[in-house]
């Protein structure tokens, strides 16, 4: 598998000079697991990825919706090979996180907020609502395995497991975690080769001691959690994703500095960045 970062941002964009290094897209994730292509997350990474798929087009591509707070579907209105007639889009997202994955994207590009309606985007669009737990075989040739877990964070989210061929990368955004390990995303994490992680704060962020009160109950995690997770599961490889608005590239690279003291094998996620998996 081929992962590629399109936006690593959490929250809201943030272009400007502090952000350059890392970037300031929201979510959106690009993994080719053999010859299918998956998208995790619609966030305004999502816009750049289209650009980049239109030297591919006619194209078939399989999306996961975490959840559907703005900064994970807002680049779906300008996702352009959505607009292509020959391409085909197969959408998927949580069933109960809120309205259906389909409502909610016809939603945000309905009257008075956009002036171009889902119906009137030429591609072929499936949607598909999961039930936790569930388990969809995808792609060209049926090789693909996704399944899911349901985290902690207001109004729903789901993470997803992709296998592929023996290698596996789990994506887990918007998660909150409290006293213990969330036995649910263990399993789902076991023996990953990539675990991507919602580190949005720093522990002394979390716990309010540093910029703002405390975040309990807001629905995200710190780089520690996303450590004790990833030894507790025995992945691979973390990621740490979904930065803060506030935190700069510098912010950014001491968190995976602290990380790397609790898993080494660390990184923070950064715009642009290729891994092979």
């Amino acid at each position: 598998m081929r992962l590629k970062m399109w936006g690593v941002r959490g929250s809201i964009p943030t272009p400007g000079p502090d952000t350059v290094e890392f970037g300031g897209n929201t979510s959106c994730y690009e993994v080719r697991a053999g010859e299918t292509l998956i998208i995790l997350d619609g966030g305004t990474g999502l816009r750049l990825l289209g650009q980049s798929l239109l030297r591919e087009m006619p194209i078939e591509a399989w999306m996961f919706f975490s959840h559907v707070h703005w900064d994970h579907i807002q680049g779906f209105p300008f996702f352009t090979p959505a607009f292509v007639r020959k391409n085909t889009i197969h959408l998927f997202g949580g069933l109960n996180v809120s309205r259906t994955l389909e409502e909610t994207l016809a939603g945000q590009m309905d009257y008075p907020s956009f002036p171009v309606h889902l119906s009137e985007m030429g591609a072929n669009m499936t949607f598909r609502d999961l039930y936790e737990g569930e388990v969809v075989t995808i792609g060209k040739k049926q090789d693909v395995r996704v399944s899911n877990a349901r985290g902690n964070h207001p109004n729903g989210v789901y993470a997803y497991r992709v296998d592929h061929e023996g290698k596996s990368l789990v994506y887990v955004t918007d998660s909150e975690h409290y006293a213990i390990v969330d036995p649910k995303l263990r399993k789902l994490a076991q023996g990953a080769d990539v675990l991507i992680f919602d580190a949005m704060y720093t522990p002394e962020e979390y716990a309010g001691e540093v910029g703002g009160g405390p975040k309990t109950g807001w629905g995200h995690a710190t780089f520690a959690a996303g450590c004790e997770l990833a030894n507790a599961a025995g992945v691979k490889q973390l990621i740490l994703h979904h930065h803060d608005p506030s935190q700069t590239d510098a912010m950014v690279r001491e968190k995976e500095r602290r990380a790397r003291e609790l898993f080494p094998n660390t990184i923070a996620a950064k715009e642009g960045l290729v891994l092979e998996i």
